[in-house]
């Protein structure tokens, strides 16, 4: 079992790079389904989750070469099989995104129902409108296998009753292959939706409008290899951000979007900490103990759920009395029992919580309840006072590239423990 350990207390300075972004990867590799031809994907992150995806590609047929450390080759020419087995989507909640590409290529996919972090609910009943929209069957099979089939597909109007980020990508990689104009309402306006239009566009798709409420996919018969950089990550760069303002550091964030992450800035300024954007880079510093705000997630451009648990990292050592709204996912709260063991006041109501700012955290043992919850508890651990182990860190490293090597960059104290079970000793510290 893998542990990270940190020894709280330091002021992080210095410089980190930011990865390309998760969420906009878990849908371009899909996405290569689609073309026939060598796709070269570049500026991919070294998560777990795109080694999940990789070998979902591979156990389907496609051709895969790692380039080096951040570039794939993929070639999915010779892809046959249809089908991604439980064994497989267990791995990712994004392995439904293998749905629309499949269907989008060939007319058919069956797909196990996907894993993840456990947020809540989370049905797929708006991706199952639109399949069905375009001119698809769904069945959803006794063994929790989504069948998805059609003779044809072919353009229509789409309305999404609910903005939803993983329907709007369905629906984007099964239309544009279909036969005349699919117009997608309602539609999700995250950074990663626009990233995948851009990728599809450089296969030979027709895809407008990512970014607005509404995008119009006008189909094409065959889309072609490319050559593609992933954008930087949005939650990576702003969970970097929320650890230099709650550690009093300075740090300068590079390889990002400072567009991406106006709504972060935006609250950190609330809170009395310095934001300096670049072209290219955004610096973050305080040397003061942060003030209180108010947040409520919501969907792109509004305050990102990703960002939440970390930023109430943040709150929980701000000055004064603090509110944080959910209005993304039910279950976005599990983390405050292990804010409460490191001395937290903070107060669960249903899908807010209310916050009361302690002058510091104290070290304890606590566990990574969920991707995001992880990286708060790293967060929580470089500021308290005395040693955090974290446990379950599995979550973290689904998300974050080298998270250990790039804290220590900043002067963070903190390190990857390999520890034993009952049977065997450690391993190994580093």
């Amino acid at each position: 079992m893998e542990k990270i350990i940190i020894n709280g207390g330091r002021r992080l300075t210095g410089e980190v790079e930011i990865s390309g972004a998760k969420n906009a990867v878990v849908a371009i590799i899909p996405a290569t389904i689609l073309a026939r031809g060598v796709c070269r994907i570049e500026n991919i992150p070294n998560i777990s989750d795109v080694d999940a995806m990789i070998k979902i590609l591979h156990r389907l047929g496609a051709e895969i070469k790692m380039i080096n450390k951040s570039t794939l080759e993929i070639d999915t020419t010779h892809i046959r099989s249809t089908v991604v087995e439980h064994d497989m989507s267990k791995l990712l909640r994004a392995s439904y995104y293998f749905i629309g590409s499949l269907l989008g290529r060939f007319n058919r996919a069956t797909v196990a129902m996907p894993g993840g972090c456990c947020l809540g609910v989370r049905p797929i009943d708006q991706h199952i409108k639109g399949f069905e929209a375009i001119g698809a069957t769904v069945t959803m099979e006794e063994n929790a296998m989504v069948d998805v089939r059609a003779e044809r597909l072919l353009g229509t109007s789409v309305y999404f009753d609910v903005v939803s980020v993983g329907a709007t990508i369905n629906v984007m990689l099964a239309s544009v292959r279909a036969k005349g104009l699919t117009v997608i309402e309602n539609a999700a306006k995250e950074p990663h939706i626009v990233d995948l239009a851009n990728f599809l566009n450089s296969m030979g798709a027709d895809v407008r409008g990512a970014g607005t409420d509404v995008i119009k996919i006008r189909g094409v018969e065959e889309l072609h290899g490319c050559e593609y950089a992933i954008i930087p990550d949005q939650i990576e760069a702003g969970t970097y951000m929320v650890a230099a303002a709650a550690t009093k550091g300075d740090v300068l964030i590079k390889n990002v979007i400072p567009k991406h992450l106006e709504s972060i800035s935006a609250k950190l300024v609330e809170c009395g900490v310095n934001v300096e954007e670049f072209d290219d880079s955004i610096r973050v510093w305080t040397d003061e103990r942060p003030n209180h705000c108010g947040i409520k997630t919501m969907p792109h451009p509004g305050f990102p759920t990703d960002m939440q648990p970390q930023f109430s990292v943040l709150l929980a050592v701000a000055r004064g009395n603090s509110m944080v709204s959910e209005s993304v996912w039910d279950n976005r709260f599990r983390y405050v029992a292990q804010l409460h063991r490191m001395g937290a006041k903070i107060t669960v109501d249903g899908k807010s919580s209310f916050i009361e700012g302690v002058e510091e955290l104290r070290a304890a043992p606590v566990k990574a309840d969920d991707l995001r919850a992880g990286a708060a508890m790293v967060i929580a651990g470089l500021i308290a006072r005395g040693t955090t182990e974290i446990e379950e860190i599995h979550h973290i490293q689904r998300g974050y590239d080298n998270i250990i090597e790039k804290f220590r960059s900043l002067g963070a104290d903190i390190e990857l423990c390999t520890v034993p079970d009952e049977k065997n000793t450690v391993l190994s510290v580093g």
